[in-house]
This record gives structure tokens, sequence and C-alpha cells, in this order.
């Protein structure tokens, strides 16, 4: 199963924002770390766009393990974007030698300019690049 994915994170290199997996089937997940010191840019273009109470890295982790796992099939994760890649395997990792549970992963990466409801809103990115891949002309 496809799930596209969408990240924010603070300015060039910064730490993770928020992350949103959007499936083929329409399956939803979206979780916020926020961020206290945002860079200019970041907090007049994504930070007015974030719309959930933030979580720590942990329950992150937790709530991605049991999106992931709920599929109950092997997952390729499509992204626009190489950052996003990184960050979601970033998540994956909880200490030295120690991942979350999912199934197998895949990653692929496309160039493509996909349209958005709420740009640089993670959510609304993810769901743009899903129409964007799956929408037949």
């Amino acid at each position: 199963m496809n799930l596209y994915i969408d990240c924010e994170w603070n300015g060039f290199e910064g730490d993770l924002i928020s992350m949103a997996l959007v499936a083929e089937n329409g399956k939803e997940w979206y979780e916020e770390l926020g961020c206290e010191n945002p860079v200019d840019w970041v907090a007049e273009n994504v930070m007015p766009h974030l719309t959930k109470k933030a979580v720590d890295k942990s329950q992150m982790q937790n709530s991605l393990a049991q999106f992931l796992l709920s599929l109950n099939t092997p997952v390729n994760i499509v992204a626009d974007w190489p950052e996003d890649i990184e960050r979601f395997c970033a998540l994956l990792i909880t200490g030295p030698g120690e991942r979350i549970e999912t199934p197998p992963l895949s990653m692929q990466i496309v160039r493509i300019e996909a349209e958005s409801v709420i740009p640089h809103n993670a959510l609304e990115d993810a769901r743009g690049i899903r129409r964007a891949l799956t929408t037949t002309a």
C-alpha cells in the first residue's frame, strides 16, 4: 500500500515539527511535535497551520507504530522531497539498536508539484501529494 508523506521542520536541517501520512485508501495519520523557537520563515508559514496539541517524540513514535501496524500490509512510503524520507526513518529509531515495529517498508521519491489546500501543513500537503499521484486524467 502506498502512503504519501509530508513533514515540516524548523528551517534547513532543523528539528521535525510535524509529519503526516495519507494512504491510498484514504486512512490518515498526523502528529505534531511543535516548535518552541521557529525561524522566521517557519513562524510565518508553518506555525499558523498547526492544528493539533503537540506530543513528545515517544508519543509520536508509538502513534506511528500503531498506525503502520494497523494497515496489516507492506507499505511503500512516497515522498516528493528526500528529507521527508529522512525524517520518517529517523522517527523509526527509538534508541541504540532499537526501533518501532513496522510492516515491511519501501520508500520512493518522486519529483512532482502537488497542490495543497493549506500549503505548509503536513497533512494537507500529504493529501495533495496523494491527489496528484492517484488522480487519473
